[in-house]
């Protein structure tokens, strides 16, 4: 066993994966949280490719499928409701548009949880507040008064992560918006909805609406194009505000999923962003999942970029006797590629989403095998190293939650 102790900040997906391999590897690990719980609900998320193979090696394969949300497939349908595409869970050996490992954010969060909850201490409804690193350590101060020492501190606390902030600089210097915003919240289920996606496009707005294990509810997705956005992303009021007019007069069901917009537990409204930065780490600090590397949601890779990355960030660490310097260099190195083609897979999809041109000028053909081979590159992702010599206790042992 290391006595490497680990601070990470966030226990949504990222969080408590790169629990599960520090601790496997022999770290002593400590996750804060700001919200008081586990958040439940949030949009579909997916593991595709290697996230697969990843998720099958922390031996939760068993437990992901079993909360998945077994959606058979999705429509493309017109303001009628008629359909004019179907893309089905099982192309593309489950790796397609709707992936055959796809559940419920807050769900999969819930698993991991689980999984590392007795092997790792987990502190609630606190946050790092101050940061100090030299060159053998952290001191952390915890908005709560907890003041401890680190050897390493990573923050795993998404797109708005307060750890990129205080220790890589402002936002504004890393955020990339993407000219889309992105609202989904939970409905009823009075559709008809029944294991089958729907998606209706118009002008360069979307409505859409998701299966749920219960049936009785679904998620409603809606986008709308939006070169400027100073809405504070706590605001909740001026977000439902803004989504109401940017996507009046949308046709389909759209009006009925906008009537539940007040009633919803579990509300989400931002712009579609990425996150590009040129080093994850700074010294003892170092960067995971959207904080680092987000590539929207329109990349559909998430979920996949935080569990692969959790995965080589414990092996490159563990590998290098946990030198910082070392460890995340390797780190980076393996994830680079992995991240800038599903970075790119984002871009293209906003891209396609955009209003038509009413007088477009004819482009140059698309390059299809560059196209597949970037899709090939971005599902598949980088070689996951066994990382034979280093420690792998196989599955955690059981501390504590505050």
């Amino acid at each position: 066993m290391s006595d490497t102790r680990v601070l990470v900040a966030g226990a949504s997906i990222a969080g408590p994966a790169l629990a599960h391999w520090l601790r496997r590897r022999g770290a002593e690990v400590t996750v804060v949280e700001q919200a008081p719980g586990l958040r439940p609900g949030g949009q579909a998320v997916d593991a595709r490719g290697v996230a697969k193979e990843v998720i099958r090696r922390m031996g939760l394969d068993a437990a992901v499928r079993a909360v998945c949300t077994d959606t058979a497939g999705a429509y493309t349908v017109d303001a009628d409701g008629k359909v004019l595409e179907t893309s089905r869970a099982d192309e593309n050996d489950g790796d397609g548009y709707i992936s055959e490992i796809e559940v419920l954010r807050g769900d999969l969060s819930r698993v991991l949880y689980e999984d590392t909850r007795d092997g790792v201490e987990y502190v609630f409804g606190d946050r790092i507040a101050e940061l100090t690193q030299d060159a053998d350590g952290v001191d952390v101060t915890l908005a709560g008064g907890d003041r401890r020492r680190f050897d390493l501190v990573i923050g795993a606390d998404g797109l708005h992560s307060a750890l990129r902030a205080a220790v890589f600089g402002a936002r504004e210097q890393f955020v990339r918006h993407l000219g889309l915003v992105l609202a989904f919240y939970t409905v009823p289920n009075e559709f008809g909805l029944d294991r089958w996606a729907v998606d209706y496009h118009e002008a360069g707005r979307s409505a859409g609406l998701r299966p749920v294990p219960d049936a009785s509810r679904a998620i409603a997705m809606l986008s709308f194009p939006a070169a400027g956005f100073d809405i504070d992303y706590r605001d909740v009021g001026a977000q439902k505000r803004l989504l109401r007019e940017q996507m009046a007069g949308v046709a389909w069901e759209t009006a009925r999923i906008l009537a539940h917009v007040d009633d919803t537990p579990d509300f989400y409204l931002d712009q579609v962003a990425q996150v590009v930065m040129d080093r994850w780490h700074l010294g003892r600090v170092g960067l995971l999942g959207d904080a680092a590397f987000s590539a929207s949601p329109m990349s559909g890779a998430g979920t996949g970029l935080a569990l692969v990355g959790a995965y080589l960030l414990a092996g490159e660490l563990a590998a290098a006797d946990w030198d910082p310097a070392a460890g995340f260099a390797g780190y980076e190195q393996r994830m680079r590629q992995y991240v800038e083609d599903n970075q790119e897979i984002g871009r293209m999809h906003v891209q396609m989403l955009a209003p038509p041109d009413p007088e477009p000028e004819p482009g140059p053909e698309p390059d299809m095998d560059a196209l597949m081979a970037l899709i090939g590159r971005a599902v598949g992702g980088p070689e996951l190293p066994d990382y034979e010599g280093v420690p792998d206790s196989g599955a955690p042992s059981r501390p504590s939650s505050t």
